[in-house]
């Protein structure tokens, strides 16, 4: 197992303008000072959009990528200049990148074979791998032969044969189809319980994410936007960006303006009558006439019973069941607000419905800057 830690790490490509005559152009940094530590035998997801930077960052820390400025160690010694072999660093790509003419066995033990391991050792390791990632009734197949999933399997054992520090996935499922992403999701979430090995895995699936990390480093625009346990990202979202990129279906996220009414404070909406009451938590830092991004997510909009307060009825936009729960849009002003329910109900379009809010639950961010407007600790 093994320590990983970037700091203030910086990566720029630069483009040639296809002119012998023209400078080069610089374009913006795909990584803009990277910092984080992926700790002894973590499971680190990296997370974002794509062109984020996350598989730049997995690249520079294989060695596949120079560094343009910053330090990366595996425990304390500096790899940024040692070569990709010299790493300790298994790395199972998105691609397959099998070799069709060899046997899966012989693909398991190329990489041990070219360093000249002896061959009872080989097939040790083989078997054990192997019979880890369930690939040990294919090793006499050929990778034509498999489906997609199992050549998946096979890339991760060739990269865990090699018993390395660090074990990094770079989108390892994007290719499968949904019920083998959810098996395979199983198999990587066991196989690093048993062999504890630190990894890091690139995705830009939040399910993938919140099912196999312990700790995710969400990005964005080559920026770290936050690190956190999979509760920590979805429960106190720093910013915009983190509150509507994790969850599905995303936050609720709105424009809002704060006005006072009858000593407290409600939140209203462009084009709409709907108002929600500001939670009293909040009562210290918000003014009237305070415009702020309201967030709220599906699960803590809730529809009102018949005894319950509740604010103005509001026709449904859209209703979708599911089976294991029902989603409902109402739309306030020009946005569509989402709800989500296990209830046994069924709506049609313009049903009414009257809607309240879990006011705990409930988020502010700076319509600025996007950042997260918190309330005093008490």
């Amino acid at each position: 197992m093994a320590i990983l830690k970037l700091n203030n790490v910086y990566k720029r490509y630069d483009n040639a303008s296809g002119s012998p005559f023209k400078k080069k152009v610089k374009n913006d940094f795909a990584v803009n000072n990277l910092s984080f530590e992926c700790r002894d035998g973590e499971f680190l997801g990296i997370l974002g959009p794509s062109g984020c930077g996350k598989s730049t960052t997995l690249r520079m820390i294989a060695g596949l990528e120079q560094i343009t400025d910053g330090d990366i160690y595996i425990g304390d010694v500096r790899i940024n200049n040692l070569l990709p072999k010299d790493r300790n660093i298994g790395l199972a790509f998105e691609d397959y990148a099998l070799y069709p003419p060899l046997k899966i066995y012989d693909n398991l033990a190329f990489n041990l074979r070219a360093k000249h391991v002896p061959e009872a050792e080989i097939r040790e390791s083989v078997e054990r791998i192997a019979k880890l990632m369930k690939v040990d009734d294919l090793l006499d197949m050929k990778p034509l032969a498999l489906s997609g999933g199992q050549k998946q399997r096979v890339n991760i054992a060739r990269a865990l044969v090699r018993k390395p520090g660090l074990l990094l996935l770079d989108e390892p499922l994007s290719h499968l189809d949904g019920k083998m992403r959810q098996q395979l999701r199983y198999e990587i979430k066991r196989m690093h319980h048993e062999i504890q090995c630190t990894t890091i895995i690139v995705t830009h699936d939040q399910m993938e994410a919140m099912s196999l990390a312990d700790r995710i480093a969400i990005m964005d625009m080559g920026k770290l936007q936050q690190i956190g346990t999979p509760l920590e990202v979805y429960d106190d979202p720093v910013n915009v960006f983190v509150a509507g990129f994790i969850g599905e279906p995303p936050m609720n996220l709105m424009t809002s303006v704060i006005h006072r009414v009858d000593g407290g404070f409600v939140f209203t909406f462009e084009g709409s009558d709907l108002r929600i009451p500001v939670p009293v938590r909040y009562n210290e830092i918000v003014s009237d006439g305070m415009k702020v991004t309201l967030g709220v997510r599906p699960v803590d909009v809730l529809i009102a019973r018949d005894d319950e307060p509740s604010g103005t009825p509001i026709p449904v936009a859209i209703y979708e069941d599911l089976g294991d729960e029902r989603r409902i849009s109402v739309r306030v002003g020009e946005n569509l607000m989402n709800l989500t329910t296990a209830d046994a109900i069924y709506y049609e379009r313009g049903d009414l419905v009257s809607l309240k809010f879990n006011a705990e639950k409930t988020h502010l961010f700076d319509i600025n800057t996007g950042e997260r407007i918190r309330a005093p600790k008490k």
